[in-house]
C-alpha cells in the first residue's frame, strides 16, 4: 500500500517520517450504518499511539460512539464518514497530540507525570504539554500508555513504519494545514496531497530522468575519461575543500567487476557540479540520486563509499539530516550500512582529520536516522580496518567513536533492564 508523509504539509518526497492512508469501508443500513476503519492499527503503530487514541479522537471530532477495545481489529465509527474526512481529521489528531511543539518531527513518546501529558521528542529532546482542555486529553490521562514489553514492541513498530526518507521544516505551531480546528484548512484544501507518496517520488524521478535524456544525451554521455589517473587530474583542479579521493575496492564482496568506472563517474560529476554551483551544499539529493540511477548503480552498496566521501564538508553533522532522506532509500542491507561507514572513514580519517574528533558525533546522526543500525556500528567499532585508511588512522577513527558505542552499550542495558521489570 503507498505511503504518505505523516505531514502532509511536507511535501519532501524523502521526508522519512510515513504511514498508510487511512482505508474506510462503510457497512449496514439506516441507523445501524457504520464506518470501519480497516488499517488503523497500522497507521496508529506508523504515529507511535495506540489505536484507542486515534479512533477516541475521531469520535470527539464527529460526534459519533466509537469502540475502544475490539477483540478482532474491527475498529468503528458509528455513522457513514468517507474516508478523506478522517484523514483530515487525523491531521488534527497528529498536529495536537504527535507532533513535537519545537521541531514538529513526530518521533515523541507520551509521558503522563503529575496530571500532565507530556511528547518527549527523541528528534531534539524537548518535552512539550498536551492542552488538557482537549477531550481526548482527559480519555488519555485515564488510559495511560502501557509501560513494559507490550509498549516496547509498538515503539519498535512505530521506528520500523517511519523509516522511509527525509526531514523537512516545521509547521505553524497552531496545528497543521488539516488539522480541522485550523485556520487554514480549508483554505489549503486537498490539492497536492499525495506529493509525498512513493507513486510522487517516482514520478519526480522519470520527470528528472526525461530531462537527463533529452538535455545531456549530447553533451555528457559520459564517454569522457574516467580512468583513475583522470578522476585524480580533474579534482587536482578544484579548490581544497572540494577534492575527494573517491575509494572504491574492486576486491569488494559483491562482484560488481567493470562497475568501477560509474563509481568514478558518480564521484566526478557530483565534484564537478559542487564546483559548479559554489559548495556540495547546493547540491539537490533528487539530482544525485537521479545521476546514481542514470549510471545503473543507485542499488549498489558501493554507491554509499562514494556518496559518503563526496556529498559533506566539513559541517558533516549538521549536514546529515538533511541528506538523510535520500541515503536512507539507499541504504536497503547490512552491506549498505558498512559501505556508508567505509567511506566515512575515508572521507573523515583521510580527507579531513580533523573532523576526527566528531566521529561520535556522525555516528549518532547516522544511527539517529536510521541509516546505521545498533549492530553495524558495534560491529564496525569492534574492530580497526586498513580496507579504506591506514591501520593506524582506522584505530584513531575508533577511538574517537568509543563515546558513541559506550551510549548504546548503556541505552541496551537499560533497555535490559526495563523489560525484566
Amino acid at each position: 500500500m503507498a505511503t504518505i508523509n505523516i505531514r502532509r504539509d511536507v511535501t519532501d518526497p524523502f521526508y522519512r517520517y510515513k504511514m498508510e492512508r487511512l482505508q474506510s469501508k462503510i457497512e449496514g443500513k439506516g441507523n445501524g450504518i457504520k464506518t470501519v476503519i480497516v488499517n488503523l492499527s497500522s497507521v496508529a503503530n506508523s504515529l507511535a499511539r495506540p489505536p484507542s487514541y486515534v479512533i477516541k479522537y475521531f469520535g470527539f471530532e464527529l460526534g459519533a460512539q466509537t469502540n475502544t477495545n475490539p477483540a478482532d481489529d474491527r475498529w468503528i465509527i458509528n455513522g457513514a464518514h468517507e474516508a478523506s474526512k478522517l484523514q483530515d481529521y487525523l491531521d488534527g489528531f497528529i498536529s495536537k497530540f504527535v507532533l513535537c511543539k519545537k521541531c514538529k518531527n513526530p518521533e515523541t513518546d507520551v509521558n503522563i507525570k503529575d496530571g500532565h501529558i507530556v511528547l518527549d521528542c527523541k528528534a531534539c529532546g524537548q518535552r512539550s504539554d498536551v492542552d488538557l482542555r482537549l477531550k481526548l486529553s482527559s480519555f488519555i490521562l485515564k488510559n495511560q500508555p502501557k509501560k513494559g514489553k507490550k509498549d516496547k514492541a509498538a515503539k519498535k513498530a512505530g521506528r520500523k513504519a517511519k523509516k522511509e526518507a527525509g526531514q523537512n521544516g516545521a509547521d505553524d505551531e497552531n496545528g497543521s494545514p488539516h488539522d480541522s480546528n485550523s485556520d487554514k484548512a480549508d483554505e489549503n484544501g486537498d490539492e497536492g496531497m499525495d506529493a509525498g507518496s512513493d507513486d510522487e517520488l517516482t514520478r519526480r524521478i522519470n520527470s528528472g530522468a526525461a530531462d537527463i535524456d533529452v538535455e545531456e544525451v549530447g553533451e555528457v554521455k559520459w564517454s569522457v575519461d574516467t580512468s583513475e589517473e583522470a578522476v585524480k587530474a580533474r579534482a587536482k583542479e578544484l579548490p581544497t575543500d572540494l577534492k575527494r579521493a573517491v575509494v572504491v575496492n574492486d576486491d569488494d564482496e559483491d562482484g560488481d567487476g567493470g562497475e568501477g568506472n560509474a563509481y568514478d563517474a558518480l564521484g566526478s560529476w557530483i565534484i564537478k557540479t559542487a564546483e559548479e554551483k559554489g559548495g556540495v551544499g547546493k547540491l539537490d539529493d533528487v539530482d544525485i540520486y537521479l545521476k546514481a540511477k542514470e549510471l545503473g548503480i543507485e542499488s549498489k552498496h558501493r554507491t554509499l563509499t562514494v556518496l559518503a566521501q563526496t556529498i559533506f564538508d566539513e559541517d558533516i553533522v549538521k549536514e546529515i539530516p538533511k541528506r538523510a532522506g535520500m541515503l536512507k532509500k539507499m541504504v536497503t542491507s547490512e552491506k549498505h550500512e558498512r559501505a556508508l561507514l567505509g567511506g566515512t572513514e575515508r572521507f573523515v580519517g583521510k580527507d579531513h582529520p580533523t573532523l576526527i574528533p566528531q566521529v561520535s558525533s556522525i555516528l549518532a546522526q547516522f544511527y539517529q536516522h536510521d541509516l546505521v543500525t545498533e549492530e553495524t556500528a558495534k560491529a564496525w567499532g569492534a574492530k580497526a580496518s586498513k580496507k579504506y585508511v591506514d591501520i593506524s588512522i582506522s584505530k584513531k577513527v575508533r577511538k574517537s567513536a568509543a563515546g558513541f558505542l559506550e551510549w548504546l552499550d548503556q541505552a541496551s542495558e537499560e533497555e535490559s533492564d526495563d523489560d525484566e521489570e
